[in-house]
């Protein structure tokens, strides 16, 4: 049956005119029994919807299509690295392990939502999301120059199913029923009955991409480390590494996607080099002297009290706020709940009680953050006061199969507990945690520290691999302690950390995470929340499992307009919150960057991504001042 163009928006519809009899040519050809329903004919794909970019587009509307090509940007990571491989839990992968790899589709940073073709030319798919067809670019190389196919397109996704992270692996073996080549340059994905297909099609477009040949010939593994990258698509390949020290990538000379439209004005930098460091000390320290060039600050005190050294002073180096429109992060302190002694949430609610932001902002933190109140902060699908109808309706049916209490129905959103600023230890908090403690059965003795009837203490370990974090931690182990609770902070290296917070080992009493969320919460929320994925998930490190949580995932994944997402979201950011899994901690709502005068970036910014690594680019005069003035060699 012929492809036709079913309820095309405008623009899809302007690019399905244009390309004309070549296009039905190419669909009658390749399409037989795979395109046995009426498609849409697309360039890329959005969740609710048109798309924003013509399918004619010239270059995306926020980089500069004239950036020039050269020069380099170095940044600093923190640890160690013994591994290429990002995509293994074992050993440690370095910073920027996926830049060597693409999708099919990928997404822009000024837009919600989209997913444009990169690696293929056009999309097709029903009304219904039930598959997907991608029609691939003939022109899409490897970085060795070999062509992409619709076999290794195949080959990824049965690797990441069989091989890939656990919360791939299930979403692969769930809901794709099949994954076919139809030819060399076409590729269709048909998804699982019963799944909900929203989200599906962008999700198989999201697939990255490896070159079966390379994988093959060289024995290549999955699921180990290595110091040899696959081999990939991306417009940067390895230059050369120190392992645990230093990483540089070049810029590909041949790169295939270099005058994509996708592509223009991006991927600007010859190389991109990072330096490693035991700490964010040594870190700065090596900004200084400028080791590496550009520094995106993560730490309030050395925002607010170190940047006053000789390069800054002189305007070599350039200090910088620049707008973040990104949703809020969810840092958070999370519970191990996996841990007998989380299991009452009085205990969690007690802890809660004794971290007190609003001193450690002022005091620490120099009144740069604010509290993280949800999980879709600065959202409208954060929840607040008191649930709507339309969120009741979600709720009520949790209600009456004793899921969740009824106070939720009535009851205001959840926020974080409030202290004063006068001192670290807030009193009041102090007695209301107190008397929390002795309700769940861990009382005071004699020498002032909780235990149960068992005898066994309430110990918390806050395990941190930031030493930045311990002038933070610290406080807070001191309120804990003067509650009861025989509390330590142990700092180890990020190798540790990541053995011992990861699955299978999960241990851990409490660590600093960042709860998953998004703007379009989707088929992703599934990793970070529901009780499948509670012990093999590194996105649900709390090891959280909660039924009532389960039904509102699967409420997410079957919206099919904005409004039923937004409520949705609304109903799981409220019960979430009143899980109290999480103690929330602080976000900005800037980017705090420091950076050796020789870089240009487009004015203004697309809200959602600094960009530094991708449409900033390399001023090669003012590079060459800094060299005159003996600032950078």
């Amino acid at each position: 049956m012929t492809a036709k163009v079913l309820s095309l928006p405008t623009p899809h519809r302007r690019m399905a005119l244009a390309t004309g009899a070549a296009l039905i040519a190419c669909a009658l050809l390749a399409a037989g029994q795979a395109r046995a329903q009426d498609t849409i004919i697309a360039h890329g794909i959005s969740t609710f919807g048109n798309l924003n970019l013509p399918a004619d587009y010239a270059n995306l509307p926020y980089v500069n299509p004239n950036a020039p090509k050269g020069g380099e940007i170095s940044i600093a990571a923190l640890g160690t690295f013994d591994s290429l491989n990002p995509y293994s839990v074992k050993g440690t992968a370095s910073s920027l392990g996926s830049a060597f790899y693409e999708s099919i589709l990928t997404g822009t940073a000024d837009e919600i939502g989209a997913s444009y073709c990169l690696l293929c030319e056009t999309m097709e798919y029903p009304a219904d999301r039930s598959f997907v067809i991608f029609n691939l670019r003939k022109d899409v190389k490897f970085s060795d120059g070999s062509p992409l196919t619709a076999a290794d397109v195949v080959f990824s996704y049965e690797l990441f199913r069989d091989k890939g992270i656990a919360e791939f692996r299930t979403v692969a073996n769930e809901k794709f029923q099949s994954v076919e080549a139809i030819d060399d340059h076409t590729v269709k994905f048909t998804f699982t009955p019963g799944t909900a297909m929203r989200d599906m099609p962008a999700t198989a477009g999201g697939l990255t991409i490896v070159s079966k040949a390379d994988y093959t010939a060289n024995n290549r593994d999955l699921e180990e480390s290595s110091l040899e990258p696959m081999l990939g698509t991306g417009a940067y390949v390895l230059d050369s590494l120190r392992p645990g020290q230093q990483i540089i990538l070049k810029r590909n000379p041949d790169y295939w996607g270099a005058n994509h439209p996708m592509m223009i004005g991006r991927s600007n930098f010859d190389a991109i080099r990072v330096e490693y460091f035991g700490d964010t000390n040594a870190a700065f320290e090596g900004f200084k002297s400028g080791v590496f060039t550009f520094q995106n600050e993560s730490s309030s005190k050395q925002w607010a009290t170190a940047y006053d050294f000789d390069n800054l002073k002189s305007g070599a180096v350039i200090k910088a706020e620049l707008p973040n429109g990104s949703i809020a992060s969810t840092q958070s302190f999370i519970f191990n709940l996996r841990r007998d002694k989380f299991q009452d949430i009085r205990v969690r609610q007690a802890i809660g009680l004794m971290f007190n932001f609003e001193w450690s902002n002022q005091t620490l933190f120099y009144d740069l953050y604010a509290r993280v109140p949800s999980f879709f902060a600065n959202t409208a699908m954060e929840a607040k006061g008191a649930p709507t109808p339309e969120e009741i309706a979600l709720l009520q049916p949790l209600v009456d199969e004793g899921l969740l209490d009824a106070s939720i129905l009535t009851a205001d959103a959840v926020l974080p507990p409030v202290s004063g600023v006068e001192a670290n230890l807030d009193r009041t908090n102090l007695r209301a945690a107190s008397a929390l403690l002795d309700e769940a059965g861990w009382p005071a003795g004699a020498n002032g520290m909780r235990a149960n009837a068992a005898g066994e203490k309430l110990t918390v370990e806050f395990l941190n691999a930031s030493p930045a974090f311990e002038r933070i931690i610290s406080p807070y182990v001191e309120n804990l302690r003067a509650l009861g609770v025989d509390a330590v902070l142990t700092t180890v290296d990020p190798a540790q950390f990541s053995q011992r917070v990861d699955p299978p080992a999960f241990d851990f009493d409490m660590i600093t995470a960042n709860p998953i969320n998004g703007y379009e919460p989707g088929a992703e929320m599934q990793q970070g929340y529901a009780s499948a994925t509670k012990d093999n998930s590194t996105r649900n490190r709390m090891g959280l499992a909660n039924p009532a949580v389960d039904k509102l995932l699967d409420a997410i994944d079957a919206a099919d307009t904005r409004e039923k997402l937004d409520i949705a979201a609304r109903t799981l950011d409220r019960v979430l919150r009143t899980t109290a899994f999480n103690v929330p901690q602080w976000y900005k709502d800037v980017h705090t960057v420091a950076y050796y005068d020789q870089y240009g970036f487009p004015n203004p910014l697309p809200p959602y991504s600094l960009g530094n690594l991708d449409f900033w680019w390399f001023d090669q005069a003012k590079a060459d001042k800094l060299k005159a003035d003996g600032v950078l060699k």
